[in-house]
This record gives structure tokens, C-alpha cells and sequence, in this order.
């Protein structure tokens, strides 16, 4: 197998620039921070992979600055997690992460190399919590490989992430060609504006009754 890597591995360089911001976390983000650093000897099963096949001429110089761009656009993308000295959890923004990209010409196992590449597992300390491989498997065939922590990105917002990612390749890697950004941090001080006791409330009212595990929304198909 050969590879090429940028950004990525023990000896890759780390976020550097100093911090552009210290955030708070979501309650969705507390809990899966919890979850990441409770046993890290364990597979992370919040590792997130997506798998794209892509046939045709590829421009792997426009693809890869476009990957780059969405980290310098999405400071959320750039976060690292950690617990403060109090015990409270704080998300850190670097201003520069380098970007995790790698390229492998000769995948040998493609199977095995995507499994590998999904369970390599992250550091939630050391950003960024997302990778991009680019896996060249044929004459203008490739497989792309995003791999992210799903303290990330959700499936809401992972669709959202991938069409960012090659309208900035259309644009030939030029990021600024998507329009501005809604800021993360905007969300999150709405979040912080929300009565919690309002809410705990009106859950304990539609769960009143309920004394065993049970399905709030009705069972897939099949």
C-alpha cells in the first residue's frame, strides 16, 4: 500500500496560531464527551464514517483545498474537547488546524483499509475530530472516506457538510465561493437563553406513566 499523508498520524503537526475562541458544549456534546473519555481502551462507536465512490477525472489538488476550506470556514470544525480544573467540559477553537488528508494509491484490501480507517480512533483533545482519505481504486475511480467524532457533526449536518465540500471543489477548492456562515457560537448562546427547568417540565409531563424502557418514535420497518 502506498500512502501519502498530510496533517495526520503521531507525528502530524497540532493546531497551531493559539485559540480563536473557548465555547461551551451542547447537552448532546456533553454526553458523548463523557462517553469518549470514560473508557478509552474501548472502540469509540461515535466514530462516524462516510464512504463515497467517485468515478470520473478528479482534481485531488481542488478536493483537498476544498477540505481545507471547511475547516478555515466552520470554526466548530476546528474544536477540541476538554474538562476544566472545575469539572466543567469546554469546547477550544484553534485559529489553524492542519488539515487530515491522505491519499493512498495502491489500497491493496479496499474493505479492510475503510474498516481500518473508520476504527482508527480519535483523540477528542487533539483536534481536528475529522479525516479525509482520498483512495485512488481505478483509471479516474476513486473512494473518498470522511471519517469524523460524532461530537461533530450529526446527521443533519453531515448532508450539509458534503455539499459545502464539492461546491467549493466546483470552485476549484475556493471555499469563498459558498455563501456566509451562520455562526455556531450564535446557536450556542441561544441554547444557553433556554429555560431548562421549562423543559425538564414539559418532559416529565408527556413521560408520566412510563416505568420501563420505551419507544418515543415508532419502530423502523422491516
Amino acid at each position: 500500500m502506498s500512502t501519502t499523508a498530510q496533517g495526520k498520524g503521531p507525528g502530524a503537526p497540532r493546531p497551531s496560531g493559539g485559540l480563536s475562541d473557548v465555547l461551551p458544549l451542547t447537552p448532546l456534546q456533553e454526553g458523548l464527551l463523557f462517553h469518549a473519555v470514560y473508557d478509552r481502551q474501548e472502540l469509540d462507536v461515535y466514530a462516524v464514517q462516510l464512504v463515497l465512490d467517485l468515478e470520473g477525472p478528479l482534481d485531488r489538488g481542488a478536493l483537498r483545498a476544498a477540505a481545507a476550506g471547511l475547516l478555515a470556514r466552520h470554526p466548530n470544525l476546528r474544536a477540541g474537547f476538554r474538562y476544566r480544573k472545575n469539572g466543567r467540559p469546554v469546547q477550544l477553537i484553534p485559529r489553524e488546524v492542519p488539515v487530515p488528508w491522505r491519499e493512498v494509491t495502491e489500497p491493496g484490501d479496499l474493505a479492510a483499509l475503510t474498516d481500518r480507517d473508520r476504527t482508527e480512533p480519535f483523540d477528542v483533545g487533539r483536534p481536528p475530530l475529522i479525516r479525509f482519505t482520498l483512495v485512488a481504486t481505478g483509471p479516474d475511480r476513486h473512494r473518498l472516506l470522511v471519517t469524523c467524532h460524532h461530537i461533530l457533526l450529526d446527521g443533519w449536518s453531515m448532508p450539509l457538510l458534503l455539499s459545502e465540500l464539492f461546491t467549493a471543489y466546483a470552485a476549484g477548492g475556493d471555499a469563498s465561493a459558498l455563501p456566509a456562515v451562520t455562526s455556531y457560537k450564535r446557536y450556542l448562546s441561544w441554547l444557553d437563553r433556554q429555560d431548562d427547568r421549562a423543559a425538564a417540565a414539559a418532559y416529565g409531563e408527556l413521560l408520566a406513566g412510563l416505568e420501563e424502557p420505551t419507544r418515543l418514535v415508532p419502530a423502523p420497518p422491516g
